[in-house]
């Protein structure tokens, strides 16, 4: 097996290549470093710049490297910012997409992840979202997300690609401080970005319907959401996908099934940092849903994936990353 890992020298993408290449797959990366950096990719794993858009480009990657298996996770991936630039995103992660199925149809690859997100459900009226909750995204980036799965799957079946989507939840942490988020586009590193510049962390409302009026998420640790993606590439490739009835395809959160509000997690923050600010209280952003938490049970029973590491965790290894290799 040897697998394409689109946006894999980004936050999250080095460390699923860390992780695919720790328990043996051979992989090779195709970024366009416009936020990825190449010095978090582990020796010797090929490292191709350009873009999934690049159709030559891509089919290139896939014939050159004998690829089999694609981890899709190159995307823009800010909701707000969505909101103000939809042509954007839907040419960089719709569009994107179809040029790169494209390539992977031609090119005969029969297994294809999709990093896909909770940003599908949109605003769900359940204390826990399971996969069958009704998707209805309220942001043009869950709308991105959410086209991009059903494209995913339509391609699948049409070409006899095995399919799997991986919905994630809020995403922090670090496995290494090398590998931390030094992008203040998620809110742990938001937080940090403020506490480096001695000003109080921000909240985005406090008047959402929930118990201390701040939005309430789910948070997994990069190092677990890398192993679900080993996990779901194993599963593309192992006995349990084969069927008489076309090409597999999964569906899963990828989620702690574990609520944490913003205010919480701002406290935790103090805590960990020794930065007792009490924060600020902003406007809302536009698209930011009040509550939104995973129902984990279906990744665990399929893909036999557990998300291990708790919330005081994420924030003390991303602190570490961000201290060493912030900006």
């Amino acid at each position: 097996m040897s697998w394409l890992i689109t946006g894999g020298a980004g936050y999250i993408g080095a460390h699923v290549v860390h992780a695919m290449t720790e328990a043996g797959e051979r992989v090779v990366v195709l970024d366009d470093l416009s936020t990825g950096m190449a010095k978090r990719l582990p020796d010797g794993v090929p490292l191709v710049r350009g873009s999934v858009a690049n159709r030559e480009l891509v089919g290139d990657v896939l014939a050159g490297h004998g690829v089999t298996g694609v981890v899709h996770l190159a995307a823009l991936k800010r909701p707000a910012e969505s909101v103000d630039s939809p042509l954007r995103y839907y040419r960089e992660n719709v569009h994107g997409l179809t040029v790169l199925l494209e390539a992977v149809a031609a090119a005969g690859v029969r297994r294809f992840v999709f990093s896909s997100s909770a940003a599908v459900y949109g605003s769900p009226d359940a204390e826990l979202v399971t996969e069958d909750t009704p998707c209805l995204p309220v942001n043009p980036y869950g709308e991105t997300k959410l086209a991009g799965e059903w494209l995913v799957r339509a391609a699948g079946r049409a070409h006899g690609v095995g399919t799997a989507c991986l919905r994630y939840f809020n995403v922090a942490g670090a496995a290494r401080p090398e590998l931390a988020d030094t992008g203040a586009f998620n809110v742990v590193p938001m937080f940090f970005e403020r506490i480096s510049l001695g000003e109080a962390p921000v909240i985005f409302g406090d008047d959402y319907p929930t118990p201390d009026g701040t939005c309430v998420r789910d948070y997994v640790h990069v190092a677990d959401l890398a192993g679900a993606h080993l996990a779901a590439a194993r599963w593309l490739a192992g006995p349990g996908a084969a069927g008489a009835d076309g090409p597999a395809e999964l569906t899963v959160n990828i989620g702690t099934g574990r609520g944490v509000s913003v205010r919480e997690l701002a406290t935790l923050v103090a805590e960990v940092t020794g930065h007792p600010a009490p924060p600020r209280v902003a406007a809302r952003r536009p698209g930011d849903p009040a509550r939104v938490v995973a129902s984990a049970d279906r990744a665990r029973e399929l893909l036999g994936f557990t998300a291990r590491r708790g919330v005081a965790e994420m924030v003390a290894s991303a602190w570490r990353g961000w201290l060493e290799h912030r900006p």
